[in-house]
């Protein structure tokens, strides 16, 4: 027991931190390796520690001693037994069954081994143990290369994570260096710290174990520098998908910008074009596009391509069901998952692990906040109330229609309105996801607006005003929610979401991250006492764990004629940036409720 330390240690497998300790920095590197951040408010940070989050870190070299001496080390007090004996049993589960290149065929079988003879027994009893398990000879089994994903993924469900160090079939070679100075402009450049940190963790200087996995990293933090950095360091031909159009467009001129790439070696698969270069970048969609239900997808070949090296998952917990089962068929290659959070809606974070690989790296918003390496942020939720007649309907609705009529309130839009015109020297974002909420809304503010009809064509041109300051107002629909780099928006209006989605309230307020002189700001307008302010609690749960803070607002109707959504001239970008906390509130705003919600508040 020693109360000077900076952890405590709960029965349930969460611990805490205490965030002023003089030692934080080293227990949070210490925990983070093998412990999920549940939340990380002012004073005290809380890990929870889960089969998952240990199979990575044992993924990672680590072991039960390790992990299990360093908490007695930092702890308060003593650390449950039930913890270390959770830990120790959990971590020395992963490597019990293992998967090696077969020496005799190894394009046609992968070798399984087991450690011991009641794992092996164990194994081949769970259904996909009978149904791919072959004996090699007396000690050994082994599968069809084919099923190396699928073999992974369901011993996962079944507790036994298999430790993959079968290696990977080489692709084509291709040179591939990044740039000292940005294209075009002469400016220096040169990748970040931790860019280079996440990229080596990832690589496991080539071991078998390495070159699969996922690593994590705020919007904003630049992991498209990280996926180039990688792809620097395999140089083998690389397939990269995406989850848009926009997004790809992004990623060729960041190639063209930052790498030695000429625009001969990049590729772009699409509905409209279908060339494969030695680095193609694609969408999801493409890929998982099928005339019917009845018949196969078309495009999924391009996975099965032998040049290909690496491949290159950009928002990997959007990975539709179709490209796991292509990715299970495609363990033979080099695997990069990118994402700002590994939270799914549909829990399967354990197909990321068994299929992409295990998490590699991991960085909080805060961190490169302090570090100024993203912009600090500052959220606040704008309660509005439906009028008595509204309400009425509202009341008489069935709870299914209850949450988009409280979504597509029409008292939001005075608010959008005034916050519009606060915020005229500012770049914004308007997002929504109810199509005729949004018309209304560009309509009345004369903004131009992006939605699924949009033709990219179109898409890319406002982007790119944005971008340069020609327009400094968007309507977007859920298009933006995903890699869109928008580097100069630093204000976000939130008019309608999906539910209850974490992950959506994560990239949302992502959207206006970048690095910037002027603190960001994100607004969620919410209809008052109805479904949608339950909703809002859940989708804003994420973000408040990772710290941020919810100023919650009760909107007073300002009185003020219609005409101000015509907004007045720019105030001078001095002013701009030098916004004091204080003035961050729109003008209408009557009331307000004086504190900063924490994660305990909207559970």
């Amino acid at each position: 027991m020693n109360p000077n330390n900076p952890l405590i240690v709960q029965g349930d497998g969460r611990v805490h931190l205490e965030a002023r300790h003089r030692d934080f920095d080293r227990a949070r590197d210490f925990l983070a390796r093998f412990a999920e951040l549940e939340s990380s408010p002012e004073l005290l940070h809380t890990y929870r520690i889960t089969p998952l989050s240990l199979w990575n870190a044992a993924s990672a070299g680590m072991s039960g001693a390790e992990i299990s001496q360093g908490l007695q080390t930092r702890s308060k007090f003593d650390v449950p037994a039930e913890v270390l004996r959770v830990v120790d049993d959990t971590i020395s589960r992963y490597g019990l069954v293992q998967l090696h290149p077969h020496p005799e065929d190894p394009r046609r079988w992968i070798r399984v081994a087991f450690r011991s003879q009641f794992v092996e027994k164990k194994v081949r009893e769970t259904r996909v143990g009978r149904e791919l398990l072959q004996p090699d000879g007396k000690r050994w089994f082994k599968i069809e290369t084919g099923k190396r994903g699928i073999l992974k993924q369901r011993l996962l469900l079944e507790n036994w994570p298999v430790e993959d160090i079968a290696g990977f079939a080489e692709g084509d070679p291709i040179e591939i260096a990044l740039r000292t100075e940005l294209k075009g402009s002469g400016q220096p450049f040169a990748a970040r710290h931790y860019q280079a940190e996440a990229v080596e963790r990832w690589y496991m200087a080539g071991k078998p174990a390495g070159s699969h996995g996922v690593v994590v990293l705020p919007c904003g933090a630049g992991k498209t520098i990280v996926a180039m950095l990688a792809m620097a360091t395999v140089q083998q031909h690389v397939l990269i998908l995406c989850n848009n159009m926009s997004a790809v467009n992004q990623w060729v001129s960041e190639l063209l910008d930052k790498t030695q790439l000429t625009r001969a070696q990049i590729g772009i698969y699409s509905g409209e074009e279908k060339q494969i270069r030695p680095v193609t970048v694609a969408t999801y969609q493409v890929l998982t596009w099928r005339r019917s239900k009845d018949v196969d997808y078309e495009h999924l070949h391009l996975f099965r391509d032998p040049r290909w090296g690496l491949l290159i998952y950009d928002e990997v917990h959007l990975l539709p069901a179709p490209v796991f089962g292509a990715t299970a068929e495609l363990q033979g290659c080099r695997r990069l998952g990118l994402t700002a959070t590994l939270i799914r809606e549909d829990g399967r974070e354990g197909d990321v692990f068994s299929l992409v690989g295990p998490k590699r790296y991991d960085l909080p918003w805060q961190v490169l906040e302090r570090q100024g390496f993203v912009a600090e942020a500052r959220c606040h939720e704008i309660r509005v109330q439906l009028s008595t007649r509204d309400r009425r309907t509202y009341e008489d609705a069935s709870e299914t229609d209850k949450f988009r009529l409280a979504s597509e309130n029409p008292a939001k839009m005075e608010v959008v309105r005034d916050l519009a015109a606060k915020h005229a020297s500012d770049h914004v974002l308007i997002i929504g996801t109810y199509l005729d909420q949004l018309v209304a809304i560009a309509n009345e503010l004369r903004t131009p607006l992006i939605t699924g009809e949009t033709p990219q064509a179109q898409r890319d041109v406002l982007f790119g005003e944005f971008r340069s300051g020609k327009i400094r107002r968007l309507v977007v629909s859920k298009v933006a929610n995903f890699a869109i780099d928008l580097p100069d928006a630093n204000v976000a209006i939130q008019v309608s979401g999906s539910f209850g989605s974490r992950q959506e309230e994560a990239q949302r307020l992502g959207r206006i991250l970048r690095p910037k002189d002027t603190r960001a700001l994100f607004y969620t307008v919410v209809t008052g006492d109805t479904k949608e302010q339950e909703f809002a609690m859940k989708r804003q749960l994420f973000l408040t764990e990772q710290g941020y803070r919810y100023q919650i607002q009760e909107w007073v109707s300002s009185g003020l004629p219609s005409s101000l959504g015509a907004a007045p001239s720019p105030a001078p970008a001095p002013e701009a940036s030098t916004r004091r906390a204080d003035d961050v509130g729109p003008p209408a705003v009557r009331k307000t409720v004086n504190r900063s919600r924490s994660a305990r508040d909207v559970r």
